[in-house]
């Protein structure tokens, strides 16, 4: 009885292990471009051909460091590295909006004036980075006009938005501090959580006063408590 039992348990495994690799091979069958990589950002050193450039659209990115004062200097000295790694992987600077409140370069705690730095031995990152929105111009609601392309509601800086289509990728990062549900701003108020869903969920959706679905490829966010932004693009 025990063998027959053991028989038994066999062939069913058996028969389930075929089942599997059957299902496994119509999977792939249906699907036979389900594990091809589609990048947003490529790596600098990777070449850009034209003709695969036109089938992705235009690379858009929006570049945010949402502290000032010296003592925060790491966030845009990230966002200063983030703007040379995109123009190194063939990302146009007009495509590209950069938020920082540019109090570090010429501090008087800088020991190396004009200077900006991510790495002890790196090379000088804020070299050419674009002034689109500082100071007192780095503001959440010019952030959310900027990634739904409203020239109309930015306040100050030098107006440039995300201008994109619905075949277009958009990057966003951003870097500074972070709690649950809000990631700071160097001009109140801070980026709520929800305020944040509801300009991406636009963005991906807007059709009633512009011919685009726009589409939001990546965000990536480097804040303290991070963790608790993640969930924000649980909602995406």
């Amino acid at each position: 009885m025990a063998v027959h039992s053991k028989n038994m348990f066999s062939i069913v495994l058996s028969l389930w292990s075929w089942l599997l690799l059957l299902l496994t091979l119509d999977g792939l069958v249906a699907r036979p471009n389900h594990l091809e990589w589609d990048p947003v950002i490529r790596l600098p050193g990777e070449v850009v051909d034209d003709a695969e450039v036109d089938e992705v659209g235009t690379r858009w990115a929006v570049l945010v460091a949402g502290s000032s004062g010296y003592g925060n200097y790491r966030h845009q000295a990230d966002v200063c590295h983030a703007y040379q790694l995109l123009i190194k992987g063939g990302v146009k600077e007009e495509n590209i909006v950069v938020f920082m409140y540019d109090d570090i370069a010429n501090n008087e705690l800088n020991p190396r004036p004009g200077v900006i730095i991510n790495h002890p031995q790196g090379p000088n990152v804020y070299v050419g980075v674009p002034k689109d929105y500082t100071g007192d111009n780095v503001t959440a609601e010019n952030l959310y006009a900027v990634i739904l392309g409203d020239k109309s509601k930015v306040k100050g800086g030098s107006g440039k938005v995300i201008n994109s289509k619905s075949e277009d990728r958009i990057f966003i990062y951003y870097s500074d501090h972070g709690g649950p549900g809000v990631l700071g701003m160097p001009n109140m108020p801070y980026v709520y959580a929800m305020d944040f869903i509801d300009v991406l969920k636009k963005n991906m959706h807007l059709g009633v006063t512009k011919r685009w679905l726009y589409t939001l490829k990546l965000v990536k966010v480097v804040a303290c408590l991070r963790v608790s932004c993640q969930r924000i693009l649980m909602f995406m």
